[in-house]
């Protein structure tokens, strides 16, 4: 999502400048400074500060709660397409990982039917992520209900990568905190996507479960210790006001998506997608006669547009497109003028 300046976070909460100036620069604590795990617990219903813990960037929560609950001789699922460390960091542990793969020519359904053929009696950590990278499509509340009655029932730990959380496009779509529902859940969040604010690496890790909290503590000893005092600072004040952050974004992300979508329909010869339904990314059957990487490459050398090829998502027919920045309709632009030059 488009970011902000450290001025415009400053204006939502008079005197916070002056009392950032005077921030201590020294360690904070290695859970995450008090304030800042208060503002996380509070976009939560039932959560306490107890129940999260701050890590630098949703990339080192993956790696923590990974390494901290899973070794080898475990089974670990994970919903595949995805965000390639929510797969490769459990590969890492040495566990045995398969993959619940959703495919585009069902509009990227999930198969419960599948994800219950893949448990195993060692299965540790099932991976979700809702909404979804790369497709931006909600879970379905029926799937998502019945995966949490699947893990608990087996004592199974869902992973829930939620990072583009409260970034739905209809708000009354949002699906409850995976660590509300199921006290075996961890819920992942983080400053870069909903919010905009990825200059500040950090994101957090919550779960009503206080031994995860704890075996990920220890093991964050040994990676970050402890975070950045000003980000923390920052991030917090940010959070106190999220929902002026997430209505700015919603407009960009409305406004774009309605601009992308006539792109798209305009050139139905090259791209077709499933319409997302939260975040500011989407997944895209790509048409043309060259391979989703070259065309991607050529693309950003010649018009400056930057694409993501699936390849990336092992996927080699799609593109991820992202449209939460203000500067779509000239990227569009370029784009446009770059597939006539290409003609």
């Amino acid at each position: 999502m488009e970011s902000r300046h450290v001025e415009e976070l400053f204006e939502l909460e008079p005197g916070s400048q002056e009392r950032f100036l005077k921030q201590w620069c020294g360690y904070t604590e290695a859970a995450g400074a008090p304030e800042m795990r208060e503002a996380v617990a509070r976009i939560y219903k039932s959560i306490s500060t107890d129940n999260t813990l701050i890590v630098s960037c949703a990339e080192e929560g993956i790696f923590v709660s990974y390494h901290a609950l899973v070794s080898a001789g475990d089974h670990v699922i994970v919903e595949t397409p995805c965000y390639e460390s929510g797969l490769e960091v459990a590969r890492s542990t040495g566990a045995q990982v398969s993959e619940w793969r959703r495919r585009g020519e069902n509009g990227w359904a999930h198969d419960v039917a599948a994800l219950r053929k893949l448990i195993q009696p060692n299965t540790k950590v099932i991976y979700i992520n809702t909404p979804h990278n790369p497709t931006g499509l909600i879970m379905p509340r029926p799937v998502f209900d019945e995966v949490m009655q699947i893990a608990r029932e087996r004592g199974i730990v869902v992973f829930c990568d939620e990072v583009y959380r409260e970034l739905e496009h209809d708000p009354g779509t949002r699906l409850p905190a995976g660590c509300e529902v199921n006290e075996n859940a961890v819920s992942l969040g983080a400053m870069s996507k909903t919010y905009g604010l990825a200059g500040l690496r950090l994101g957090w890790l919550a779960t009503r479960d206080a031994k995860i909290i704890q075996r990920c503590l220890d093991f964050k000893y040994y990676t970050t210790i402890s975070n950045s005092a000003p980000s923390e600072f920052l991030s917090a004040l940010a959070l106190r006001h999220r929902e002026v952050l997430v209505k700015r974004n919603l407009e960009i992300v409305h406004k774009n998506l309605t601009l992308l979508n006539s792109f798209f329909q305009k050139h139905a010869q090259l791209f077709s997608w499933t319409i997302p339904d939260g975040s500011p990314i989407g997944f895209v059957k790509f048409k043309g006669h060259r391979g989703v990487f070259a065309f991607c490459e050529d693309l950003v050398q010649k018009a400056g547009v930057m694409l993501l090829p699936g390849t990336v998502y092992d996927e080699a027919n799609y593109i991820r497109f992202g449209y939460g920045r203000k500067n779509m309709p000239e990227a569009l632009q370029k784009f446009e003028e770059y597939l006539k030059a290409s003609a």
